[in-house]
Parts: structure tokens; sequence; C-alpha cells
């Protein structure tokens, strides 16, 4: 609720529902686990989630990342897998969640995974867009907010986009609220890092194209008109 860009973020109107229930209802779509909960450090939210019939759960308002917050909730649940998905994506397709924790339903062995998606021409050079490059089993090897790798013999195709959801397995979770903030995590400012700095490797899956996450009013009003299934205004 405190974002300095957008005040009130989570529970902006979009299409006659607050935005965090459009990902609720995503969540619940991609059919993946038997529990969607909302964790969530503001009263506001707990009960406007409650509100609409969902399950939420308040959380210390110290944490630094939505990873720090997943992790208290799995220290008191004991579900064998979490799927973090940010409360700011309202246009979240159920398809790219259920990606997202697929593997960790295939391999008992993948303690962690992701998603990616192909970077458009003039996302590689913004800092908001995490790139992801990625060994030849899909595992990550690097996140970065510049466009990697470097292009001496021109743009790699494709270009691997990161989107910021996540999939768990509890026991990693709860070893990652023990380390302390690694040196790349601390310089990229990518919590994922962290992970992989502790030797914890990250299965990466293709998506379609990734939707807008709402930061500002602006990327508000896009998702609004975006969901009610016509163009924005000019």
């Amino acid at each position: 609720m405190a974002s300095t860009r957008f005040p009130g973020k989570p529970l902006a109107i979009l299409a006659g529902k607050p935005m965090i229930q459009w990902v609720v209802e995503a969540a619940r779509r991609s059919e993946i686990g038997d529990r969607v909960l909302v964790a969530t450090p503001d009263q506001a939210i707990l009960d406007a989630v409650r509100d609409f019939q969902g399950q939420a759960v308040l959380t210390g308002n110290h944490h630094l990342s939505g990873t720090d917050r997943i992790a208290e909730v799995a220290a008191g649940c004991e579900a064998d897998v979490f799927v973090n998905v940010q409360g700011d994506e309202p246009l979240i397709a159920p398809e790219t969640i259920r990606a997202c924790a697929q593997p960790l339903l295939d391999d008992p062995s993948v303690e962690m995974s992701s998603v990616w998606t192909e970077c458009a021409e003039e996302e590689a050079e913004l800092p908001s867009v995490v790139k992801v490059v990625t060994d030849q089993q899909d595992f990550a090897l690097y996140f970065s907010r510049h466009a990697i790798p470097f292009p001496r013999h021109g743009i790699m195709d494709p270009l691997k986009k990161h989107v910021g959801i996540y999939a768990f397995r509890r026991d990693v979770l709860l070893r990652f609220s023990r380390w302390a903030p690694t040196p790349l995590e601390r310089a990229e400012s990518l919590e994922q890092l962290r992970f992989l700095e502790n030797g914890v490797r990250i299965k990466m899956a293709r998506v379609a194209a990734s939707v807008i996450a709402v930061d500002t009013p602006e990327q508000a009003a896009l998702a609004h008109a975006l969901l009610l299934g016509r163009q924005p205004e000019n």
C-alpha cells in the first residue's frame, strides 16, 4: 500500500474489482494447488481480500523482498511447493502460473523455477526489464538489468526477458530467509541472485509474451482498459 510511485496500488479498482482480486482469480484458474493465499503487511488488503471471499494472512512489515514475505508464510505452512505471484500482475495468465510450477511438479530434484519470454528490442536496454541467460538444460546462469549476453557478434535471438514469478520448495525458501543478502544481489537489486550465489539452481520455462505489471497510475489505466476488453483511448 505504501508504493512510492502508486500509493494504494493493490486496491486500485480495475474493471470493477481491486487489482489484488484479479491476481487471486488468475491463481485460482491455474489449478496447480489447493490454496491461494494473499500475504500482506497491510490490514486494508487483508480486509479487501476477505471481502471477496479470498484467504489472506498478515505478515511483518520489515521484509525487503517478496521472497522474504513468502518465506515467513512458508515457515508456518506445511505445503510442499509455493508459487509467488506478484500482486501487481492483474493480467497474468493462468498458463504462466502453471508453467512456472510445472518443473517442480515434474522433477523432485528441482528446488526452484521461474519463467522467461522473448524480450522486445525496445526493452533490451531498459534496467527495469530483467534479462536472464540459461544453460543447455534451461537452468538460469545469471539475471541482470543489462542486456546479456554482451552482443559482440550481434544480439542473441531471442534475448530472454525474465518474468517475475517463482515456484519454490519449502526447504529452499526457509534457507533463503537465513542467508544474508549477497554481493550480486545487492549490485543488481535482484533477490533471485541470492539463490544462485548460494548454489540453488533455477529452472526456467518459456511462456508467451508477458503482460504489464502495474507500477504507476498510467499502467493501471492501461490494465483497466485491457481488462474491459478494449484498447485504451488515445
